[in-house]
């Protein structure tokens, strides 16, 4: 019979797959070695075994202790199948920007789940860090994983997924693409391969409001660089001990919506559903895509699974309130299709400013159009109001048209988007547009910001 004695001995031996569509335009051959095949769904199933039996081995970790860790999630995952295993408990630390999906699998496998602010420092008592630390000196017979710092996380990879790689590809390949979180990743495989052929290029992807590229470049740790972001698994605000600069040569910065399309288009146009970090990947590779021959053999890690993130980059809710959903607005009357049926809010040129500033508090609008004998003959924006009545407060009680401006540009409905920009400007925060049977709808400059993000 061939079986396995328990679930840990199926880790690795993951497949390495062509991809064909989602990188069409690229003169290389893109492998992508595709970790989801693993039990715990990521690459990361590889080194929570490896820190955990290394742990042992050093006498860190006894029988029935507790493993605390503060992760992303997958980390977390691998480390409770090693825990379920070997029969220890296990305290994930998560941040609050991981998915809803990845804290209640975790919950599922039996790990307790502490979430944390994303937006503090690490130093911060409340971060993840700091409460991961702070579990493990208050629980007795616990121990902190620490997988940023511990060097089997690299070492795993050393020895396990790079020797993968280098025989999958009969030594061929050229050039590695890794999202860098941890640095294991990139670093063990990286180490190896270079050992095996000192050419290969190791190109690492980063993302805006991490360390990483910059100090790369300038040897630089510039705090001015960090700031909260979206996307899941990459970039860092510390210089984790496990990432060996020295082994990468590249680090190329990917957008959160560049991630969050092309983890959507990995999945639809390759049939392999992947996480974010495989999105980022993906699209950072094209960015560099220049740089390839036809001759060039790169792999791409695609580090985890997208049940992983089925409420956020797979949703379209979400993608949509962040303004990463395409959603082909090309014409006025497109931008008016999204607002519905929504009547049109206006002004008197008779009315008292009082009057148009209740209406614009009411419905929380910034500008508005005033009208006289059915005709649009000025417009009010909060700007403007505001200024002429610190400059004059009794203006409040005159009529709106001794303080209105200019009426609105009046465009029509097929009249495409560039134009509709070209008109709003500092001077001019808004449109209208022409439904015909005298019926109008406003356009505004927030409008138009909406669909270019």
């Amino acid at each position: 019979m061939k079986i396995y004695n328990n679930i840990l001995e199926t880790i690795g031996n993951t497949p390495m797959v062509r991809l064909n569509k989602v990188t069409k335009g690229i003169k290389a051959t893109v492998l992508a070695k595709v970790e989801t095949t693993n039990p715990g769904n990521s690459v990361k199933d590889r080194m929570a075994v490896k820190m955990i039996e290394d742990a042992e081995k050093a006498g860190l970790l006894k029988p029935g202790g507790t493993i605390i860790e503060g992760t992303s999630g997958n980390t977390g995952m691998g480390l409770a199948l090693v825990a379920i295993i070997k029969g220890y408990k296990l305290i994930c630390v998560l941040s609050d920007k991981q998915s809803k999906e990845k804290m209640d699998i975790l919950r599922a496998v039996g790990a307790e789940v502490i979430v944390c602010p994303t937006a503090v420092e690490p130093s911060d008592p409340r971060s993840y860090y700091s409460v991961s630390k702070r579990l493990a000196a208050e629980i007795p017979n616990s121990w902190y994983v620490n997988q940023y710092d511990n060097l089997s996380n690299r070492q795993a990879h050393y020895e396990q997924t790079a020797p993968e790689i280098w025989e999958q590809t009969d030594g061929k390949i050229t050039h590695l693409v890794v999202g860098v979180g941890t640095g294991g990743t990139i670093s063990g495989i990286g180490k190896y391969l270079k050992e095996k052929n000192p050419n290969i290029k190791i190109w690492g992807i980063d993302t805006y409001g991490s360390v990483f590229k910059k100090f790369h470049e300038t040897g630089i740790f510039d705090e001015n660089e960090i700031y909260p972001y979206i996307t899941e698994g990459i970039g860092e605000d510390i210089l984790p001990a496990n990432v060996d600069f020295s082994v990468i040569d590249h680090f190329e910065k990917v957008t959160d919506k560049d991630a969050a399309v092309y983890t959507r288009k990995i999945t639809r146009e390759e049939g392999i559903f992947v996480g974010n970090s495989a999105g980022s990947a993906i699209k950072g590779l094209l960015q560099m895509g220049d740089q390839l021959t036809e001759d060039d053999v790169v792999v791409v890690l695609f580090h985890d699974h997208g049940s992983r993130y089925v409420g956020k980059m797979y949703n379209d809710d979400w993608m949509r309130e962040r303004g990463f959903l395409d959603e082909g607005h090309k014409t006025a009357g497109d931008i008016v299709a999204k607002h519905g049926n929504n009547p049109l809010l206006f002004v008197y040129a008779e009315e008292l400013v009082s009057h148009a500033i209740a209406k614009m508090r009411g419905f929380n609008i910034s500008q508005i159009p005033v009208m006289k004998d059915g005709q649009f003959v000025g417009s009010l924006d909060d700007v403007h109001t505001y200024q002429s009545l610190v400059d004059n407060p009794s203006l409040v009680d005159t009529p709106i048209a001794g303080i209105m401006e200019k009426p609105f540009p009046i465009v029509q409905l097929a009249t495409s988007l560039e134009e509709v920009s070209k008109l709003i400007n500092k001077e001019t925060p808004a449109v209208l547009v022409d439904l015909g049977n005298e019926k109008f709808h406003i356009v505004s400059r927030q409008d138009i910001i909406s669909c270019m993000s």
